[in-house]
């Protein structure tokens, strides 16, 4: 029996995706016999209501010097955390010598913001491909996982941190309960914890079920986070919705009764009693969804294989490793996967072993069709790929619903 990582609940699967790859580990030719996989579960705490992938794999075979997220690639990304710096330097650090920490500092697309501000800042990365990216814009970056253990170092050797953050990080770290409570050791008295994360309502909402992989270990709603991080003298005061990442919620934390607690807090809570995040029977009828979804999926790609038609993935995400490999999909279905990220190009999808290319590839000769694997980005796509769809170029939208368009 396994139990819930926060509360220790014996876990109850609702769903099992089968053997799956590490979502972001892209490979080689000589790593093909030697590639990893997981048996993947999806279950919710009856206790705590935290969704969570069931057994994970080892962090140090996720974060590491392999590891092929980069933040920056997404002008729309750099835009969005550049505003949301700033917010929180306006209306968070009025004084001097203010210190932010980041927790899963990545690339450094947010902290670089506070620096250029000449705001004391650490960046705490356990992967060093990200890491290194970071320091050469000169930031302060201590590659380390971060728990209690981390939380007291910085706070001998710094002092308290007057804000700490964590955008799309809570979801990838397997041991919570460390991580809260080195939040609660080393923020100030007063201060807040911002996190921005996938969330359950709209992952329900949209089956989008991509958003579960080894590395998205957990997808919050306002309460299970709130169940989570109160075992800590942490409680969240404030949440606000944000359109990234397929639907994110931004939260607003800091010890218990440190900051009123607003009123569209309150209206979230009561919409998330509503649509049911505790009830057994969403989840019975979102995994009903996802196998609908898969199934369309499967039926539109086999249909257009049989017509001749070249069909490539755009966009080499970790989301996309858990649809091709739900699907069954293949490089006889996908002929190649689209992907900006130059440590990507070259190497080959987890599991299916689809070659990942560059965008040139797209560009000087546009398939017939194209998966919209990075779809949270589409915005952004759209623009870029206005000539795709000139010439008679269709997308295909792999979740929800499935549509060609």
């Amino acid at each position: 029996m396994i139990n819930c990582r926060i509360c220790a609940t014996p876990l109850k699967p609702f769903m099992d995706f089968g053997q799956m790859p590490i979502g972001g580990a892209f490979i080689s030719t000589g790593q093909f016999e030697d590639e990893y996989f997981y048996h993947m579960k999806i279950a919710v705490c009856s206790e705590c209501a935290t969704l969570q992938v069931m057994d994970v794999p080892d962090p140090e075979r996720m974060f590491n010097e392999r590891y092929a997220y980069f933040s920056s690639t997404s002008k729309f990304m750099m835009k969005h955390f550049q505003e949301f710096s700033e917010e929180l330097i306006s209306k968070w650090l009025p004084e001097e010598d203010q210190f932010v920490v980041e927790i899963g500092s990545n690339d450094g697309i947010t902290l670089q913001n506070f620096a250029k501000a000449g705001i004391r800042h650490l960046g705490v990365e356990p992967s060093s491909s990200v890491a290194n990216a970071a320091r050469g814009k000169g930031l302060n970056v201590l590659e380390n996982f971060f728990n209690v253990a981390t939380a007291e170092k910085i706070y001998a050797e710094h002092g308290p941190a007057d804000i700490l953050i964590a955008t799309n990080t809570m979801h990838n770290i397997e041991d919570i309960n460390s991580v809260a409570a080195g939040v609660s050791i080393l923020l100030k008295p007063g201060g807040i914890m911002v996190q921005e994360d996938p969330y359950l309502g709209d992952v329900i909402e949209d089956t989008a079920y991509d958003q579960l992989y080894a590395e998205h270990m957990y997808i919050w709603s306002i309460t299970s986070l709130n169940n989570a991080f109160g075992r800590h003298n942490l409680e969240i005061f404030d949440a606000e919705k944000q359109k990234f990442h397929g639907g994110c919620m931004r939260y607003f934390l800091c010890h218990k009764g440190a900051h009123e607690k607003t009123l569209r807090l309150k209206q979230y809570i009561t919409k998330e009693k509503k649509i049911g995040l505790a009830n057994p029977a969403t989840y019975d009828a979102f995994k009903g969804r996802c196998e609908q979804s898969r199934d369309r999926l499967v039926s539109i790609i086999n249909n257009i294989k049989k017509e001749g038609k070249t069909i490539v993935g755009y966009g080499a995400t970790a989301k996309s490793a858990t649809i091709i490999n739900f699907c069954g999909l293949t490089k006889n279905h996908i002929d190649y996967l689209s992907d900006t990220t130059p440590k990507k190009q070259g190497l080959y999808s987890p599991g299916a072993h689809i070659p990942v290319r560059s965008p040139e590839n797209f560009s000087n000769n546009y398939p017939d069709y194209a998966i919209l694997f990075a779809w949270n980005h589409f915005e952004e796509i759209a623009q870029k790929e206005k000539m795709f769809r000139e010439l008679g170029g269709k997308w295909i939208h792999p979740v929800r619903m499935v549509e060609i368009f």
